[in-house]
């Protein structure tokens, strides 16, 4: 198809994981517009707890501190028997580490989330589009054309890309024909409410257990004076909106007469979908988050791993719009399909513990933090690769604190924040491969960092002084370290250093000293146009 003017990435979707994929795209150079539907962005508290894992992203992605700003830690639970009302620890508070800065899961509402995501993605490009439909979709070899209705009418965007970031009903994945498998039970719905309360103190998130799973829980929700409340609804209840009426509802289940709702902000009839897309993609045209997969509310992971769609997603694309082979966006579904397989069997099994009261399912540990998440097996981490003491090709990369010879301490995640590779030379002969790395002109850079070295003259070489570095990634010799810009080990050598290290960043590069004519195109119509604020690099 011809297009007179072709953006690199159109992303139908501004929730979190669509804008996440945005900040990422952008902040590489890239010419990307954000499209939704809604009239504006998400208003309701639904997905309220960000996982370890993501919060490191959000680092990364420089929205992390209006996050920790607008959240807080998790309450107790107050599991209400009868006239009892027993304390329970569902998140066990964990201790900052030096390579694990934020432990713990953070209870703050999606609306808040949403906003520092399109905060960071407006000082960085101008925002997402609300009230922006997509309305038809068709690719060929070359380009992906989308018609999206909006005030003005249907417009015709023709994009390198499209992601598909549309939520459970995405349009985007029924317009590519994408099965979506799994199971929705009709009888198994839930009314989410969020509303400031009286009669019920802050200090707990509530629970109220009831017969067949039937519970109603109240979720303090930091910064202000709102409750998330949940009420399981019985298979043919058919619930009221109604203020007066959820409150005589919710005190029939509690028994407590002093609960009253006052202002609600925001409701929703939710059912617990339990689906996976059939692929993670078609052609010209990726999907993630919600649009790729759906699960119960247990466990928190629904917005966690649809923003970690998106991370895995971003650098992968900025590497074959610079001239990386297009193969390597085949890796994205194989890494993060069984992740998402892995979410659904651990949310249904929790959701299904809670109805059964059973205490297990209200515990929550390293399988929800996804910080254990790995890689490793898949298509850019073969399990031949080297290991070290404690980690695998395909892991996640630890933080650690390193010295500089100045006596300025560097923290690893700060080296890693921004959308480079990063080289981590443990050794003189590591040191003296890294500095004979062939590495690409256009694409992701790559930024190296000596330790326990004499560095070369162009660049600082660091101590691990306190062994935060040796102790996490469990080095006992001279080893060389890739990190994906995603942060996840890209290649681990302990020997051959240059050799198994080029080899393997070739399969996520563009041809070193190469310049595609698409790519020198790309640079010259974005010279000719105004800027918006993006730059290649944080």
């Amino acid at each position: 198809m011809k297009a007179d003017n072709v953006i690199d990435v159109l992303i139908v979707g501004a929730g979190p994981s669509g804008t996440a994929l945005a900040i990422d795209l952008v902040r590489r150079g890239l010419d990307v517009r954000v499209v939704d539907k809604a009239p504006q962005a998400f208003a309701g508290s639904r997905a309220k707890g960000v996982q370890p894992r993501s919060l490191e992203v959000l680092h990364d992605l420089g929205a992390l501190d209006d996050v920790l700003a607008g959240g807080t830690h998790y309450p107790l639970l107050g599991v209400h028997l009868g006239p009892l009302a027993v304390p329970w620890r569902m998140f066990p508070h964990k201790r900052v580490t030096s390579d694990v800065p934020y432990p713990n899961t953070w209870l703050i509402p999606q609306f808040r989330t949403d906003r520092a995501l399109h905060a960071r993605l407006e000082l960085l490009h101008g925002g997402a589009e609300f009230g922006r439909e997509l309305v038809e979709l068709t690719q060929d070899a070359d380009t992906a054309l989308a018609k999206v209705a909006g005030p003005d009418g249907i417009e015709e965007i023709a994009a390198r890309y499209v992601v598909g970031a549309d939520g459970g009903s995405s349009q985007v994945r029924k317009q590519l024909g994408i099965g979506f498998v799994g199971s929705t039970d009709e009888s198994d719905r839930i009314l989410i409410v969020d509303a400031t309360v009286s009669g019920l103190s802050r200090n707990r998130w509530h629970m109220w257990p009831g017969r067949g799973g039937r519970l109603v829980g109240a979720c303090p929700l930091p910064g202000g004076d709102l409750f998330q409340w949940i009420i399981r609804l019985a298979p043919d209840e058919e619930p009221s909106l109604d203020r007066d009426e959820i409150t005589e509802r919710i005190r029939s289940h509690t028994r407590n007469r002093r609960i009253r709702l006052h202002d609600i902000r925001w409701t929703s009839v939710f059912r617990p979908n339990i689906r996976l897309a059939e692929h993670y993609g078609r052609g010209r045209v990726l999907l993630a988050g919600d649009a790729a997969h759906v699960h119960t509310p247990a466990g928190a992971q629904g917005l966690n791993t649809g923003v970690q769609d998106a991370y895995n997603l971003g650098w992968k694309l900025g590497q074959v719009l610079a001239g990386a082979d297009p193969q390597l966006l085949d890796s994205y579904e194989a890494e993060r399909q069984p992740v998402a397989a892995g979410v659904l069997g651990l949310s249904t099994e929790k959701w299904a513990g809670i109805a059964k009261l059973d205490p297990s399912s209200m515990k929550r540990g390293k399988d929800e933090q996804q910080l254990a998440l790995t890689y490793y097996g898949g298509p850019l981490a073969p399990a031949d690769g080297a290991r070290t003491g404690t980690l695998r090709v395909g892991d996640r990369a630890p933080d650690a604190e390193l010295l500089g010879p100045d006596g300025a301490r560097l923290r690893l995640f700060d080296a890693f924040r921004g959308p480079h590779f990063t080289a981590i030379a443990y050794g003189p002969p590591a040191a003296r491969a890294v500095d004979r790395l062939d590495w690409p002109t256009t694409g992701a850079r790559l930024k190296k960092i000596t330790v326990n070295t004499g560095g070369a003259a162009d660049r600082v070489a660091f101590s691990d002084s306190a062994n935060t570095l040796k102790r996490a990634y469990g080095l006992t010799g001279d080893t060389l370290l890739l990190i994906r810009p995603d942060g996840y080990i890209g290649h681990i050598a302990t020997r051959d250093f240059l050799t198994t290290t080029q080899t393997a960043a070739q399969a996520m590069t563009p041809p070193a000293r190469s310049r595609t004519m698409s790519q020198e195109s790309r640079t010259m119509s974005r010279k000719s146009r105004p800027s918006t604020g993006a730059g290649a690099t944080e």
